[in-house]
């Protein structure tokens, strides 16, 4: 299987993008027994969330609208406030609500740009789902990812229902946890900013 490389802001692979789809996504803590959720419900919301990428991968858009289907992906999949708040990292601490508020729906803009832009490389690809498993509080979803030119490879997609809804708060690939390149850049772009999070905020908008 292909050696992955932890991804970087400025060399960013077709499977970190692959991760960001889901808005990829480490925690710092577990989240609260999800007793409600199923192995069933858990594989099937992602077996939905890869057919409306796949669909969106298909569709021929580029730019601003590709952008907004990603985007429209996520929100309604991922527990945006929690993959948010762990991207922020420690400095969340801080936040006041207004700020966590503003930086959530930057962050969210930001990663629909910056991986909506590689959207296309997916083309012909297939994802499969082939199980799921209770793993502590929360399910983990795995699945298959069938690209172009590499060899198959393992995605994870943790599931629980925290949030009072069925979402996904983290994905690893082949043993990568996706945001954690993505919490080292939002915190090296704080650290540029020496902490200011107003500042980040106003920059993310426009980056990605």
């Amino acid at each position: 299987m292909t050696h992955m490389r932890t991804p970087t802001a400025s060399n960013p692979t077709r499977r970190a993008a692959l991760g960001m789809i889901g808005g990829g996504l480490a925690l710092s803590m577990a989240p609260v027994p999800a007793f409600a959720l199923s192995d069933a419900q858990a594989r099937q919301l992602i077996d939905t969330a890869l057919g409306e990428v796949n669909a969106a991968i298909a569709s021929g858009k580029s730019g601003a609208a590709l952008y907004a289907d990603f985007e429209r992906i996520f929100v309604r999949y991922a527990d945006v406030p929690v993959i948010a708040r762990s991207a922020l990292g420690v400095a969340a601490r801080g936040a006041s609500s207004a700020q966590m508020a503003a930086f959530t729906t930057a962050f969210r803009g930001y990663i629909s740009r910056k991986y909506g832009r590689r959207f296309r490389e997916f083309q012909g690809s297939r994802f499969e789902v082939t199980g799921a498993r209770p793993v502590k509080s929360f399910y983990e979803v795995k699945s298959i990812a069938y690209m172009r030119g590499e060899s198959p490879f393992e995605v994870l997609w943790h599931v629980s229902d925290k949030s009072g809804k069925h979402l996904f708060f983290n994905i690893i690939i082949e043993g990568v946890n996706m945001l954690a390149s993505e919490r080292t850049e939002v915190g090296a772009m704080l650290d540029r900013r020496r902490g200011n999070i107003d500042q980040l905020i106003q920059d993310l908008k426009s980056a990605g």
